[in-house]
């Protein structure tokens, strides 16, 4: 009972102190708000890119294994990579073979073509060239009209299913389904609009401005793929626990393939999800050591500032703090006057920085990238700003605490 007075004793003082100086309580919560408003953007982008990473790679499958010539993610020297002999196509029309009821195989080749319809036109547009199994190793489908079926990719039908930022920028608002489009010098009809991935994240590529045609259609007008071009091959297995089997049968029957001797080493790639995911989390893992460190060095700043006006409200109140003591306060009343006194200014920051970092939320997310406050980052924000304000206090309410009552009357 005499504790949870003590207690409320003490807050009212602390209250009572902080109004009366307004203008130094407003000051010194400057070094609070720079410091959440960096804690919680720092989180809020963390979670923002994360997002932007799932939508961008939500395509790529988890459950899918890429055969390609060059590796995803390498940080190394490429010369040994570029000498490598291309993925072929008829490469893939044996892996299909080899790996019938084990996984499903789907070839796919791409480039760069300008495309046109009426008077629009969309220049460095991404062709794939697929199969009609695209849509088994991708969780992506169209969202209007349908994609290509497998006897259009047999007789090398001429259709095509577009991106939506190609939908967009053609047709506006207007209905794509069935109109012809040039792809380079070749006319395509639309079948299906895809529906929309997002892309671009850190430099890769955008997802929506894509075209996928029937790959024996871009081997007829764009290249000879079956036997020069370079083809990426997928092939998604039957179910997510037999993907590891799969990748050493793969890579077996790629070796078998390219006819490659017991100590030659791979001249092909095996990607997966894994890669990127991996190479993300170790990007993110610096971006949010340097964001900590920046946050931790502003949090420090405003937290020795708070300890600073704490010091001098200390000695300021010398004379109170005797006058309190003489009349029977005890040590512990003292020291959570003070406390309070700088947790409470903390905290005050703290819920300013929480409300100025929402408002910044909202305009990356409109901007910049999906992104979003969680209530598990304001109750950190609002922790840390508790915690910084008890730190900062602490030494200077543990002098006010051990002053001598004779010598703080004496004090002028």
């Amino acid at each position: 009972m005499r504790l949870s007075q003590d207690i409320l004793e003490s807050l009212n003082i602390a209250v009572a102190a902080i109004t009366a100086n307004k203008a130094r309580g407003i000051l010194t919560t400057l070094g609070i708000v720079i410091g959440i408003v960096a804690v919680i953007t720092t989180m809020t982008a963390a979670n923002g890119l994360q997002n932007t990473f799932r939508q961008s790679f939500s395509s790529v499958g988890a459950d899918v294994i890429y055969v390609s010539r060059m590796p995803w993610v390498n940080f190394g020297n490429n010369f040994a990579f570029r000498n490598r002999p291309p993925i072929q196509l008829k490469h893939a029309e044996i892996l299909q073979q080899r790996l019938r009821g084990h996984g499903v195989v789907n070839p796919s080749i791409q480039g760069n073509k300008n495309v046109k319809f009426l008077s629009e036109r969309m220049d460095n547009v991404t062709i794939i060239g697929t199969s009609e199994r695209q849509t088994v190793v991708s969780d992506v489908v169209p969202s209007m009209g349908r994609f290509f079926i497998s006897t259009e990719v047999r007789y090398k039908s001429q259709v095509a299913i577009i991106g939506q930022d190609i939908k967009e920028g053609l047709f506006g608002k207007s209905s794509a389904l069935n109109q012809s489009i040039k792809i380079g010098r070749y006319k395509y009809r639309i079948v299906g609009v895809m529906e929309a991935q997002g892309g671009g994240f850190m430099g890769g590529p955008n997802l929506d401005r894509q075209i996928f045609i029937p790959i024996t259609a871009y081997e007829k007008n764009f290249g000879a793929v079956r036997n020069q071009g370079d083809v990426n091959i997928a092939i998604k297995a039957n179910s997510a626990a037999s993907l590891e089997d799969l990748e050493f049968e793969v890579i077996g029957e790629m070796r078998r393939i390219r006819k490659l001797r017991p100590a030659e080493d791979d001249n092909f790639s095996i990607n997966k999800l894994d890669s990127l995911v991996g190479s993300y989390n170790s990007i993110m893992g610096v971006v949010l050591l340097v964001g900590v460190l920046v946050t931790g060095i502003s949090l420090f700043v405003g937290g020795v500032g708070v300890m600073n006006i704490m010091f001098v409200s200390v000695t300021e109140r010398t004379r109170e703090i005797g006058i309190r003591k003489a009349i029977g306060a005890k040590r512990r009343s003292i020291l959570m006057q003070f406390i309070f006194e700088s947790s409470i200014i903390c905290l005050v920051g703290g819920i300013v920085g929480i409300v100025l970092a929402g408002m910044l939320t909202m305009l990356i997310n409109a901007l910049v990238m999906p992104a979003s406050m969680s209530p598990l980052i304001v109750v950190i924000a609002i922790l840390v700003s508790v915690l910084v304000g008890v730190i900062s206090g602490i030494v200077p309410a543990y002098n006010a605490a051990r002053m001598d009552p004779i010598e703080a009357l004496r004090y002028e």
